[in-house]
């Protein structure tokens, strides 16, 4: 088994991360040192952008710039960290997940969450949370979708679920096929899909909603954090890290909580044109079926700029993932698509469907998966 890292480079890149959340503008930089293997001294700055522009340009879910129109006055903007030693260092952007034998990042997701699957990867005393997200004190903060399934539950979400456009079996591995000519990756997808029945094949008048197909498999990811702008008008950010890392002095190294602070809800659906299964509530979290079967485990964000070459090093969070996958009606993401619309922060680069990032190899998943239900 590979050479797992160790506490103190944990503690290291946690305590960047923390300390960038409270560094103001006006303060010096303050430099943190990190063991060895990493070869850099990390160095605090503060978060890029003030929110003082009427349009601004950050990085979005793919890796490709977005321009947030209109967010002059949105208080979360550029609250995502990203330099290190010294601005413009993009210490925050992904890394080789192994050097020299030493991992360089944490536990990752999207991981295997078939029941009675644990990872490889020694997540020490992390321990995911295990009652709901609002019990924990955390609120949704972002609302998105990938194309396909980006984690793995045998027989509900597996390579050998179908879709509209895709008969060929998928495999657990990056060489995934694209799902069309833009390269957006496909991952896993359900086994509904019926080419003879036609609420999965029916064409549905998409109002708001941007390049989405009925029969096809999503994953809907509904990040939490408490440090969110809970319960105001700028709760619900695009792109999510800026919600995530809104207000500062919550996510903390001492005690360390970043995995207790931030999670995500995962839940995976089958887009159907028929209205019995319609729900009006998707802007807020997961629908509460009464046979969840719920994974926990600790992870990174996700996307298709991660590989099991090149890892996230926004670890560890807690992940809630439903194993079963589930039909909701195209109105129902629809309506989804218009409440974005209509927030008051830039939701647009969220309105279509992100790639897959492969799956986690076991190596770096994390050993702690936990049920909920």
């Amino acid at each position: 088994m590979a050479t797992t890292m160790t506490t103190t480079m944990m503690l290291m890149l946690l305590a960047l991360s923390s300390h960038l959340l409270s560094v103001s503008a006006e303060e010096p930089k303050a430099a943190v040192s990190v063991e060895e293997g990493l070869g850099i001294d990390v160095m605090a700055a503060p978060p890029s952008g003030d929110g003082g522009d009427a349009v601004i340009e950050e990085e979005g879910e793919d890796g490709n710039m977005i321009t947030l129109v209109g967010q002059k006055d949105n208080p979360c903007v550029g609250k995502k960290p990203l330099h290190g030693p010294e601005e413009g260092d993009e210490y925050f952007k992904n890394v080789q997940c192994i050097e020299a034998g030493v991992k360089q990042a944490l536990e990752q997701a999207g991981a295997n969450v078939t029941k009675g699957y644990n990872g490889e990867f020694d997540a020490g005393d992390r321990v995911p949370i295990v009652t709901s997200y609002k019990e924990a004190g955390l609120c949704p903060v972002n609302v998105h979708w990938h194309l396909g399934a980006e984690h793995l539950s045998v027989g509900q979400f597996d390579e050998n679920g179908t879709g509209p456009t895709t008969t060929r079996r998928r495999r657990r591995s990056r060489s995934m096929l694209a799902y069309d000519d833009e390269n957006v990756r496909l991952g896993f997808q359900c086994n509904y899909y019926n080419a003879t029945d036609e609420k999965f094949t029916k064409p549905f008048d998409w109002k708001h909603c941007e390049g989405m197909q009925v029969g096809q498999t999503y994953e809907v990811h509904w990040p939490h954090s408490a440090a969110g702008m809970c319960g105001t008008e700028w709760q619900m950010q695009t792109p999510f890290y800026d919600g995530v890392f809104c207000k500062s002095g919550i996510i903390s190294l001492d005690p360390l909580n970043t995995f207790q602070k931030i999670g995500v809800q995962a839940q995976v659906y089958t887009i159907v044109n028929d209205e019995t299964y319609y729900n009006d509530n998707l802007l807020n979290g997961w629908i509460e079926y009464p046979d969840m079967d719920v994974a926990k485990y600790t992870g990174s964000t996700t996307g298709t700029t991660r590989s099991n070459e090149i890892c996230s090093r926004f670890t560890p969070i807690t992940w809630q993932v439903d194993r079963k996958c589930h039909m909701v009606s195209a109105s129902s993401m629809d309506k989804l698509c218009e409440e974005m619309k209509a927030q008051k922060a830039d939701m647009s680069d969220d309105l279509h469907a992100h790639g897959a990032r492969e799956l986690v190899a076991d190596q770096f998943a994390a050993d702690n998966h936990q049920r909920l239900h």
